[in-house]
C-alpha cells in the first residue's frame, strides 16, 4: 500500500463531501440551543413539581 496512493484517494472521497453553508450551521446551532434549552426547562420543572410532592408526603 502506497502512502501517496492513500492521499490521493483521501483527497478524492474529500472532494466528494458537502460541507454546509454558514447560514446552515448558524440555524442547526440555533436549533440545537432551542431544543436543549426547552429540555432543560421541562426538567427543572418536573423536579420542582416532584420536590414538591415529595415534601408535601414527607412533611
Amino acid at each position: 500500500m502506497d502512502i501517496a496512493k492513500v492521499f490521493r484517494d483521501a483527497k478524492v472521497e474529500l472532494s466528494k463531501v458537502i460541507f454546509p453553508t454558514k447560514t446552515q450551521v448558524k440555524q442547526a446551532y440555533i436549533s440545537v440551543i432551542v431544543v436543549v434549552s426547552a429540555i432543560a426547562a421541562f426538567l427543572a420543572l418536573v423536579d420542582l413539581v416532584m420536590s414538591s410532592i415529595v415534601s408535601a408526603i414527607l412533611g
